[in-house]
């Protein structure tokens, strides 16, 4: 049983507050990837990045982060943006913050474990009354098996990239 008598109008308050936020910092650090935007390295900086990590072809990752936190913050495509957002989390988390351990002080996966959570959360409740879905009249066509399936897709996506990642080789000093 609810604490809270449900209010549909603040409910979808919450959700855009959460979804505007979630969704304009993970595009704007896309951007920073992708554009050169606030201080980032660009799509060529970062791709030659990515490619060191082991990822080919790099502007591609680049590109999905920028995109998912888009259609986050604009509450468009139901669990694509979400699922999206959590395969570019998984992925960066077990290549450059695991290491580190947990808290973001250290570089750890703090940040991109809370963004995952975030997504998953947004994924699993919807965009809310205030979202480019609702404008649309698709807002409640996301069933919960296709949510899920998306969801699934998306970290399978971030795994396989991880399973898929093939590091250069060192080159031996001589």
């Amino acid at each position: 049983m609810s604490t809270y008598p449900l209010d549909l109008q603040a409910l979808s308050i919450g959700l855009l507050v959460v979804r505007v936020v979630i969704g304009l910092i993970m595009a704007a650090h896309g951007a920073q990837k992708l554009l050169g935007w606030f201080g980032g390295y660009g799509l060529r900086g970062t791709g030659q990045f990515f490619v060191q990590l082991g990822f080919q072809p790099g502007p591609a990752f680049a590109a999905a982060a920028s995109l998912s936190g888009l259609l986050v913050a604009l509450g468009f495509l139901g669990p694509i943006g979400p699922a999206l957002m959590i395969s570019v989390m998984i992925v960066a988390a077990m290549t450059v913050h695991w290491e580190h351990g947990l808290f973001a002080a250290n570089n750890g996966i703090e940040l991109p474990l809370l963004y995952g959570a975030a997504a998953l959360g947004l994924a699993l409740t919807g965009f809310g009354n205030y979202s480019v879905d609702a404008l649309l009249g698709v807002a409640g066509r996301w069933s919960a098996p296709f949510t899920w399936i998306v969801l699934v897709l998306g970290v399978a996506g971030g795994f396989v990239n991880l399973a898929l990642r093939r590091r250069p080789a060192i080159e031996a000093m001589t």
